[in-house]
């Protein structure tokens, strides 16, 4: 099967808040191949730091200042990256790369993509541009991973996106679009390769 694993950073978990990056890489679970030529990242605007500032958590004050001064000098303004993020959705190597057609779309990949990434893209990019691009199902790393803690196939300290990458022996968690996206279908592939040892 072919995902098209994906992860956002914001300014926050709040339902006002607003992506500042979306990173995207296409990966093969057969093949257990992730397609590094395709895989994209975009800074997307938002206001400036000092605007958001008196509304921020800490840990977003702390971690996530320099991604947000990023965001608002160099970002892409939300209607562009919505033309940008189409035109890769139908440019040809992407079609033939997931063999896309009307009954067959993409099918979505990420960790916790309830809490936060899908409520914010079908805010931002439309209820009719995800449903016309990404199928309906979605495929959680998240709840694969408390799937396997519940059976005994991985420990507790799992649950945890830093547990994860630990117990894999893979660092820390970057907090980077791209690098999360990227790490996070590493991670699927390691779980499956664990699990048919």
């Amino acid at each position: 099967m072919k995902y098209l694993s994906f992860d956002i950073e914001a300014t926050g978990l709040a339902e006002n808040d607003y992506i500042i990056e979306f990173g995207m890489v296409p990966f093969c679970s057969e093949t257990g191949e992730i397609a590094h030529h395709l895989e994209r990242n975009w800074y997307i605007k938002c206001p400036s730091f000092e605007e958001l500032k008196p509304r921020l958590d800490k840990w977003v004050i702390d971690h996530n200042t320099e991604l947000i001064n990023k965001a608002h000098n160099e970002g892409e303004e939300l209607q562009d990256f919505k033309n940008l993020l189409e035109q890769y959705l139908h440019d040809e190597e992407v079609v033939k790369y997931f063999g896309k057609s009307e009954k067959d779309k993409i099918v979505l990949f990420g960790k916790s993509l309830n809490a936060i990434d899908l409520p914010f893209l079908n805010r931002d990019l439309s209820w009719n541009f995800m449903r016309e691009h990404f199928h309906h199902q979605v495929l959680d790393l998240s709840s694969v991973v408390r799937s396997l803690c519940d059976m005994k196939l991985l420990p507790d300290t799992c649950h945890s996106g830093s547990g994860l990458m630990k117990h894999f022996n893979m660092g820390d968690v970057a907090h980077t679009a791209l690098e999360d996206a990227v790490n996070t279908a590493k991670l699927y592939l390691l779980i499956m390769d664990s699990l048919k040892k």
